[in-house]
């Protein structure tokens, strides 16, 4: 993993947050995804477990079908995915299946990331595709959102 980040990634992280705090709006956890090919907005989503009743209905699994559709193919090659959290092992797991090459994300999740806080999906040798990995990307601001998030249902 590197905490490399080019012009414009800030631009895409906040563009996730925004998507984050469309999340709120049906009191699902907030947070965001962007997909971006060639400085273009593909696709971008929002957890939707809650709204949907669907355990799979999260920010990044929303935006890599999104953006498959818009595609006109499962490799969302040439991409780069934003993410405000650290992807889970679900979504990792799409991810590799999806052949994402770059993910950025904004806050480490201690208890279920799978970009190398508990597992490391993304930068399994094994597997047939390892994506480059930037994390830290906004921390601040996407972890105080989740934490007023979890804050205001305590």
């Amino acid at each position: 993993m590197s905490e490399r980040f080019f012009p414009r990634e800030d631009y895409f992280m906040r563009l996730a947050l925004r998507e984050a705090e469309r999340a709120l709006e049906h009191e699902d956890v907030p947070i965001g995804a962007v997909v971006v090919r060639g400085g273009e907005v593909l696709a971008a989503a929002h957890n939707e477990r809650e709204l949907r009743q669907d355990p799979t209905a999260h920010a990044e699994m929303i935006a890599l079908r999104e953006a498959a559709r818009a595609l006109g193919t499962w490799r969302v090659l040439d991409t780069v995915l934003y993410v405000t959290l650290e992807p889970c092992a679900m979504c990792a797991g799409a991810i590799v299946l999806a052949r994402v090459p770059r993910v950025v994300y904004g806050a480490s999740d201690p208890k279920a990331g799978a970009c190398g806080s508990v597992l490391d999906v993304l930068g399994e040798a094994r597997l047939n595709h390892r994506p480059e990995v930037a994390g830290g990307l906004l921390a601040a601001e996407c972890g105080e959102l989740l934490s007023a998030f979890f804050a205001s249902r305590r």
